[in-house]
């Protein structure tokens, strides 16, 4: 089964060094929540906000030696009025026996008011 792993987190600067920071934690804690090894993950969609252009968030991803092989797509978000402001969005699809109410989604910092309805990880 093949099931979508959702994360998401703000940035405090539009500096790549600390974009690419706050994506591998993102990621860190979407693989601790959800005990997920690089080989069950079919694909990764990343997005960022129009006002972070200081860095592809998906080359966190593709500097792990274990991801090498993953599927990255890197997409800027849709601007909406009012919407949350330097945000990455991480998608992952991952092939898992688990339900889909036992998957943990992830939103850390600012992002967290994107699903209030959901549990929260720790920062």
């Amino acid at each position: 089964m093949i099931r979508g792993v959702r994360g998401a987190t703000t940035v405090e600067k539009n500096e790549e060094e600390h974009i690419l920071e706050c994506t591998r934690h993102l990621l860190l804690k979407m693989i601790e929540a959800n005990d997920i090894k690089a080989e069950m993950v079919a694909s990764a969609f990343i997005s960022s906000t129009r006002d972070l252009t200081a860095a592809f968030p998906a080359k966190a991803i593709r500097e792990s030696e274990d991801w090498r092989y993953v599927p990255v797509m890197c997409v800027q978000e849709l601007e909406v009025e009012g919407s949350l402001k330097k945000c990455i969005r991480i998608m992952l699809h991952l092939n898992t026996a688990k339900k889909q109410s036992d998957i943990i989604h992830v939103y850390l910092n600012g992002a967290q008011i994107l699903r209030p309805d959901l549990p929260k990880a720790e920062n």
